[in-house]
């Protein structure tokens, strides 16, 4: 490749923007279904090929990704969240707590790969461009890292589900990670039963997708009356996304 060659700045072929919108649309948070089936050691590749690709500030890459698949390490792991979780119980409205107990939040046994992702707040030294003023910029590109393998998941039929229900410094022993390496997402990943039509919070009524009308502003902070054609056209889209009809075209 000449790497003084810019590339062709062209939309996608409509089937395949079609299949990333299909994949963000259709991504779910992965908890009670998944399959004992194992993961393919190609699959697993090819994802962390995806999230190694996922933008980051300064071109740092402060991502590492440790693949769990031990059924003994899982096991502690579980047992980790099994107490937050019992902690985490307490922490809501009484009237919210029995349904919060109710509810599978996790697949960290039932999920043959378990993938620990972590942040090295210092891999590319003190100063990093686009760091420099906000110190955060690390975490938030580890973060994307996480978007670009649970994306890959989905294109590849799998199931990721996202473990933030313990104690960090608990699960940084468990995993030998060292104390300077902050652990960014718990994942589980594995092939699954079927996805949920919609977010499973969203379908017991823990909580409602917000509208993104009310979410976009133009120019300053609160103008939502501006841009009445593109908030027609917002409208549309968003209600096309609810009934599973999106398209490109």
């Amino acid at each position: 490749m000449d790497d003084s060659a810019l590339l062709p700045a062209l939309p996608l072929p409509d089937a395949e923007r079609a299949g990333l919108y299909r994949a963000v649309l259709t991504r779910r948070d992965t908890r009670g279904e998944f399959l004992p089936d194992p993961v393919a050691d190609e699959t697993l590749s090819r994802l962390l090929v995806a999230a190694h690709h996922a933008p980051s500030v300064g071109y740092m890459q402060p991502w590492s990704f440790l693949v769990i698949r031990d059924a003994d390490v899982r096991g502690r792991v579980h047992d980790a969240f099994v107490k937050a979780h019992a902690e985490a119980a307490l922490m809501f409205p009484e009237d919210k707590r029995d349904l919060y107990r109710s509810l599978k939040l996790e697949g960290i046994l039932e999920a043959p790969v378990n993938i620990c992702v972590t942040c090295d707040r210092d891999r590319a030294g003190p100063a990093v461009i686009g760091r420099t003023h906000i110190r955060a910029m690390d975490l938030f590109s580890s973060v994307c890292a996480v978007q670009n393998l649970w994306l890959a998941a989905r294109a590849e039929g799998l199931g990721v589900g996202w473990v933030s229900i313990f104690d960090n410094g608990t699960v940084q022993r468990i995993l030998g990670i060292p104390k300077r390496i902050v652990p960014v997402a718990y994942l589980c990943v594995g092939k699954v039963g079927g996805y949920h039509s919609r977010p499973e919070l969203e379908k017991i009524g823990w909580r409602p997708r917000l509208p993104l009308e009310s979410l976009v502003h133009f120019e300053q902070w609160g103008r939502q009356d501006a841009e009445p054609e593109f908030r027609r056209i917002l409208r549309d889209d968003v209600a096309a996304a609810r009934d599973g009809r999106f398209s490109v075209g």
